[in-house]
């Protein structure tokens, strides 16, 4: 399974930074460039947090499962 995730994007339209979204959710700005860059999937409060601070209001909004062969 591969979650690409459209967190770049609704981050950019907020006008909010990298950083600004780790101290909203509690996590170091490394974790956000890895969540960006598809290298870690998140844990489900993690993308329930990331889905609330970027104002969506489903994971599904935010994150795409991908099921692989």
């Amino acid at each position: 399974m591969i979650i690409k995730t459209k967190m770049t994007e609704l981050r950019k339209k907020k006008d909010m930074t990298q950083q600004q979204l780790a101290d909203k959710v509690d996590v170091a700005r490394q974790t956000i460039i890895s969540l960006e860059q598809e290298k870690y999937n998140p844990s489900l409060a993690l993308a329930h947090k990331i889905t609330k601070a970027l104002s969506q209001k489903k994971m599904e909004d935010v994150f795409i499962i991908e099921e692989t062969a």
